[in-house]
């Protein structure tokens, strides 16, 4: 019960039901929070015990100062809990574990239970293997279930062991669009004690894209597995009230601009103006103007400008996406009276007082792409072929074939003439020729070779021209097994996927795209052939719609046939390209694209076959696939030519916003959403016959390759042992800037000749059935090979190379070696590990395994320039050390080269308490100590208990075995 210091609990009456609400007014100041700080003082008020949660803390929040940096430490209880299967399935094997532990411990295993509701959605596990035929997502799902059984279930079994615990079956829908279309409640009616309560909707989700929510007026975000399990397990978040940004929207977008382009203008700003671990709050006239779907888009995209949330408050658009959605009238009647009771509803006139504030009229939007590496780096579409020749260079070799084959040449002839520094170390080839009285003989060289080499030449002056006034060039004839014959350059779109949650739950986007492929088979156009296209919707309301409005087919005939629900290529389940265009790809070393309708375009990341990554709106991707090319000005340049030959250009086949908006109209309705969501958590026949183990404790195969019993409660005793300091230990890794959680987690293909891949063929599987590593979470020994093992990740530790790679100072010539065996040879020695990184570590997903599998390497501390928000938190949640380099330093300015061997001295005073800065001292062989002192980034007391404890789900279950 709370305390209700405050007497903050009143009656709301609504309709014929009478719910317990605990009143914001009963608190001095709360009329001039925010929306979002609003939602978190009710959550106080509620959760009020006088131990975790404080009449002076509530007082605290309610007298918010909006200019101070945050200090309060607040206890946020979030209502629920939801995850996605490649986060989800690791979370339910460590509830899984705790049974036995507790059980170890003295304890009731049955206590391991989720205390408050916990939804898992499937949606990660779709691989687009079959594409453009009208079998595609049959294909696909039929190999989706035999790679994943094992896991599938594993989850049957723990939606029948856990209370309060359901699973969204595969096919079914991407977790953040079921979310917002049928799990959020906006407000949360629940029995408590035998009353009827009413309070908001708020959670946490084991995926950054949580806050697509937010969209709903739902305050929640993403937070790593870890602290996910611990929040199911009654255990609160453990929270410093933020800094809160106020986003003024005014104006209306213009016609022909989209959704896409509004979320990467503001996700453009907001990186620009810095708000990560900051709340952002959108309010204004502009609001009123931004659909639901729009704001959800907007919502979504919150990890890639790095706040915590970025909320939209209730108001006539919530409840009118939530009638069409085919919500309750008695929940939409609850949702608007307790809204209004308790000034949550939106005021498009009031001024509410932030700590910062931007603004930002609708109508100056400009149609936009982003790429080709970061979702920040936003391009102005009429700008994209300039600025892809321009980022071309960074991805394609300096020198062609063609003029390496004169260079050989040359040097063959006369190395001096041909090699810069040949005879100066340091000096060009010009400066060394006129020294030595040798440049007309270098040109006669030259021009020896030229004549050598007949043709080739020739081209190489062709090329050269090319590449100062256009861009580099590798034409390449291709073949396909039907015998059509293309020719491949660098910049080609080879994937071009409508996916992820970010747009596929935007009708006017989904529906633009229809209407661009309509257009465009009107025309005679066609996809090009070397471009794999798909469609993934995140719910399947999508393809109810589209199909509805007679657009189908003109989606089918592009090659955007249905291949699944879920996420796919904004995943890297983009599966493999066509197989005469990927060998063309790396037989040439082409540079080629992916354009995605996503929100993640990291290095790596869509395809190891491409190096530049692009996100676009729905109908964009439509017509860079009709394109087949990035090198391309959409605004002048043709897309192709009619049956006539005449060319066509974008302008032909983009639709209007009444074009949009009259076909929206037509085909979507409320019982659409009621029929698809009517027994959402039953599945199909696959699903129900999938063989359910039983009992509280799950019984752990040992021949099985997809779910482990977890290593992290072998041997835990009752209490934890004292923390010390760090001594002697070596750099696992040296990184640069912007190492996000794909560089770090395992994720993707499985590499036959990786240490994860030797793993499982030593286990007995084949190749083919690898899968990837998302799909095998659950198994701690694939996952901890696979930490630290991005074919981009460039560790500086070894130059060089590119991937899982770094040198061993446990051998005596320090050779270099995969991460994984060189961690296995320190942790033989004894030797704690470290990793050096650069600004904005840990940013991208909120992958658990990027915590996780950094603490089974045996490292004990990472020290950077700066840390996203929820990969530091996941660091603490497995007893790992955030650090970070005093401000202004690095490890380049302190003169760090990653070989020295580092001692962390002030680690043991966070027995007592959260000491500021600890000090650092590396000594490199033969050089003089370098010492600074490294900022502790444990941030709360509830922080340093985690860390205490060796990790949040220790301190969680030694609480659990002590009650």
């Amino acid at each position: 019960m709370s305390e209700n210091s405050f007497g903050a609990r009143a009656d709301l009456n609504v309709g014929d039901k009478t719910y317990e609400i605990f009143r914001l007014d009963a608190v001095e100041g709360s009329e001039k929070l925010p929306y979002s700080l609003k939602i978190l003082l009710e959550n106080l008020l509620r959760t009020e015990d006088g131990a975790n949660v404080t009449a002076d803390q509530i007082r605290g929040l309610g007298q918010w100062d909006p200019n101070a940096a945050p200090s309060n430490e607040i206890q946020f209880t979030p209502a629920r809990v939801v995850m996605q299967d490649f986060t989800g399935v690791p979370c339910i094997v460590d509830l899984a574990t705790m049974r036995e532990a507790v059980s170890d411990l003295g304890g009731d295993p049955q206590k391991v239970n989720p205390l408050s509701p916990a939804e898992l959605v499937i949606d990660h596990s779709v691989i687009v293997d079959v594409f453009g035929t009208q079998d595609a997502f049959a294909r696909n799902t039929d190999i989706e279930y035999g790679r994943n059984e094992e896991r599938y279930k594993f989850l049957r079994w723990g939606q029948t062991a856990f209370d309060d615990f359901k699973v969204v079956p595969p096919g079914t829908g991407i977790v953040h669009q079921v979310n917002i279309e049928n799990l959020a409640r906006v407000v949360f009616p629940r029995e408590v004690d035998g009353v009827l309560r009413a309070y908001p909707d708020t959670l946490v989700g084991t995926d950054s894209h949580t806050t697509m929510v937010n969209g709903l007026g739902v305050v929640g975000w993403g937070v790593g597995g870890i602290e996910a399990e611990a929040a199911m397990l009654g255990q609160p978040v453990s929270m410093l009230v933020p800094r809160v940004v106020g986003f003024k929207l005014s104006g209306e977008l213009p016609d022909g601009v989209t959704a896409t382009d509004l979320v990467l203008t503001i996700t453009e700003m907001l990186r620009e103006h810095k708000v990560v671990g900051k709340f952002v709050e959108f309010y204004g006239p502009g609001v009123s103007a931004v659909p639901l779907a729009n704001r959800a888009t907007i919502g979504n995209m919150s990890p890639e400008y790095g706040s915590t949330i970025a909320v939209f408050p209730v108001d006539d658009k919530t409840t009118d996406y939530l009638r069409l959605t085919g919500r309750s009238e008695e929940q939409i009647a609850l949702v608007e009276a307790y809204a209004k009771e308790q000034g949550l509803w939106h005021d498009p006139s009031a001024e509410p007082v932030y700590s910062e504030y931007l603004e930002l009229d609708l109508g100056d939007i400009k149609p936009s792409i982003a790429g080709p590496k970061r979702p920040q780096d936003r391009i102005l579409l009429a700008d994209s072929k300039k600025q892809f020749r321009s980022d071309i260079r960074n991805y394609v070799t300096e020198m062609e074939p063609q003029d390496k084959a004169v260079a050989d040449s040359m040097e063959a002839s006369d190395p001096a003439a041909a090699a810069p520094g040949a005879e100066g170390g340091d000096k060009t080839a010009a400066e060394t020729a006129d020294k030595g009285g040798l440049l007309d003989k270098a040109k006669g060289l030259a021009a020896a070779a030229a004549d050598k080499v007949g043709s080739v030449a020739e081209s190489v002056k062709g090329k050269a021209a090319e590449r100062v006034s256009g861009r580099p060039s590798n034409p390449v004839e291709v073949t396909l097994s039907s015998g059509e014959k293309f020719t491949l350059d660098h910049g080609a779109v080879a994937v071009a996927a409508i996916t992820s949650c970010t747009n596929t739950s935007n009708p006017s986007v989904m529906v633009g795209a229809g209407l661009v492929a309509k257009k465009a088979i009107e025309k005679g156009l066609t996809r090009k052939p070397w471009v794999k296209t798909s469609l993934a919707p995140g719910s399947k309301v999508v393809t109810d719609y589209l199909a509805k409005s007679g657009l189908t087919p003109y989606m089918d005939k592009l090659g955007f046939n249905l291949v699944g629900y879920g996420c796919t290529t904004c995943i890297g389940n983009t599966g493999p390209l066509i197989p005469e265009v990927s060998q063309a790809i790396n037989d040439n070393d082409l540079a080629v694209t992916a354009v995605l309708s996503g929100n993640r375009n990291f290095e790596g990341r869509i395809s190891p076959d491409v190096k530049m990554n692009y996100l676009a709106s729905p109908p964009l991707v439509v017509v860079y696939a009709l394109a087949g090319t990035m090198d391309i000005d959409l605004d002048s340049d043709p897309i192709g030519t009619d049956a006539e030959g005449n060319d066509v250009f974008m302008k032909d086949i983009w639709p209007s916003a009444d074009e949009i908006q009259t076909a929206i109209d037509g085909s979507i309705n409320a019982e659409m959403f009621t029929s698809r969501y009517a027994d959402v958590f039953a599945g199909d026949e696959r699903w129900q016959n999938l063989p359910t183990p039983e009992g509280e404790r799950f019984e752990w195969e040992d021949a099985s390759t997809y779910v482990r019993k977890a290593p992290y409660f072998d041997g835990m005793p009752a209490e934890p042992a004292p923390v010390e300091d760090i001594q002697n230990a070596r750099v696992l890794l040296k990184l640069g800037d912007s190492v996000t959680t794909d560089h770090i987690s395992p994720a993707g293909a499985i590499k036959a000749d990786s240490p994860a891949g030797k793993y499982l063929s030593e286990h007995g599987v084949e190749r083919k059935d690898f899968n990837s590593y998302g799909s095998r979470r659950g198994n701690h020994e694939v996952m901890v090979r696979g930490t630290f093992a991005n074919i981009r990740l460039r560790n500086q530790l070894a130059p060089g190379t590119e991937g899982g790679f770094t040198r061993d100072f446990t051998q005596s010539d320090a050779p270099v070696t995969t991460v994984y065996d060189a961690a296995q040879n320190y942790k033989q020695a004894d030797t704690p590990l470290v990793v050096l990184g650069g600004k904005e570590y840990g940013s991208g997903s909120s992958r658990d395994w990027a915590a996780k599998g950094s603490a089974l390497l045996g490292i004990k501390a990472v020290i950077t320039e700066s840390f996203e928000r929820i990969h530091r938190s996941n660091l603490i949640g497995m007893g790992v050390l955030p650090l970070q380099f005093p401000e202004g330093e690095s490890a380049d300015s302190l003169g760090l080269t990653g070989e020295e061997v580092f001692s962390i001295e002030g680690v043991a005073e966070l027995n007592n308490s959260i000491p500021e800065t600890v000090k650092v001292t590396a000594t490199g062989e033969g050089a003089d100590p370098i010492t600074f002192d490294a900022v502790v980034r444990i941030d709360t007391p509830g922080e340093r208990e985690y860390y205490r404890n060796g990790g949040i789900l220790q301190y969680v279950l030694r609480n659990m075995a002590k009650n």
